[in-house]
């Protein structure tokens, strides 16, 4: 039996991957009395007990968990912010490149992708990579997301029978353009400067769908560098040219633990959108996706695709 710890199992992500995990029959989930939930001691031993440790934490309680782990024998998936940029983890997105799944395969650390960061990446970093997309190109980009990934407070706000009226209605927020997920965004396709970001919260629990404009770019020429890219995966499709329909809904893949993307447009406009669940590819599906590649089983092992 693999041995297994969630430290942060109680959060939305943690809650996810519990989950997930409860089904399986290879796996023994490491559990803490709810009074020991918070305590380092209780922590690192159950951490030092572990085969797989998954982070679902603040990040600096996720800096700190790491320090508890030093010298034991487990593998770690940082579901927080705090390792995504550092060298020292593997950036767990697989279906990136042939050498960020052997950097996953490899690793001790791997750092588990932001929600908006997956969708604006997957539609980037092929166009960067092949050179379609000069990495110094101005680009903006939108992402609506449902309201579970903001965590147990934001839940409880927008399933408030007395919350604010204005909540059934779409919100923009991070308008000052610093959203947490920008750094990541911007090294992981290479880019010379950020894009401009504008998150979305709209009125529903699950799902998500990240958009990126190309002014001048032959969408039929991106479609096929993106299609091209993704050929032969099983988490990351990408529908036929102008999209499986002619409109896009957030919560398509709401309770999946995969991705679509979708490219559309003309010769001189496009706009790809992936779209997954915040909760799914983006967050607790990746994470189990990224274990199943460290323990060298199938990737879609346990999860709903």
């Amino acid at each position: 039996m693999i041995k297994v710890f969630i430290d942060g199992s109680a959060g939305t992500t943690g809650l996810r991957i519990t989950d997930r995990l409860a089904q399986r029959q290879d796996m023994e989930l490491l559990k803490l009395p709810e009074e020991l939930r918070k305590d380092p001691a209780a922590r690192k031993e159950a951490i030092f007990a572990a085969d797989i440790v998954f982070l679902c934490l603040p990040d600096a309680a996720a800096i700190e968990a790491v320090a508890l782990a030093e010298g034991a024998k487990a593998k770690i998936i940082d579901t927080s912010t705090a390792h995504r940029t550092n060298d020292s983890w593997a950036y767990g997105f697989a279906e990136l490149s042939a050498a960020h799944r052997q950097a996953i395969e490899n690793a001790k650390l791997v750092a588990n992708p932001g929600c908006h960061a997956s969708g604006f990446i997957a539609g980037v970093y092929p166009l960067t990579a092949s050179g379609l997309l000069p990495k110094d190109f101005p680009i903006t980009a939108y992402s609506l997301t449902g309201y579970s990934g903001g965590g147990k407070s934001l839940i409880a706000e927008y399933e408030d029978a007395n919350r604010d009226p204005r909540h059934e209605s779409h919100r923009i927020y991070g308008t000052t353009l610093t959203h947490k997920h920008l750094p990541e965004m911007q090294k992981i396709c290479g880019l010379q400067k950020q894009p401009v970001f504008s998150p979305i919260l709209g009125d529903f629990y699950e799902g998500m769908a990240t958009t990126v404009l190309l002014p001048g770019f032959d969408a039929k020429a991106v479609y096929d560098c993106i299609a091209k890219h993704y050929e032969g995966q099983q988490l990351v499709t990408v529908a036929p040219f102008g999209g499986d329909e002619s409109v896009i809904y957030a919560s398509t893949l709401a309770m999946k633990d995969s991705m679509r993307i979708s490219v559309s447009g003309r010769e001189d406009q496009c706009m790809v959108t992936a779209i997954f669940d915040n909760l799914g590819k983006g967050a607790s599906g990746a994470a189990i996706q990224n274990m199943n590649i460290l323990l060298g089983l199938p990737e879609a092992t346990g999860l709903n695709v």
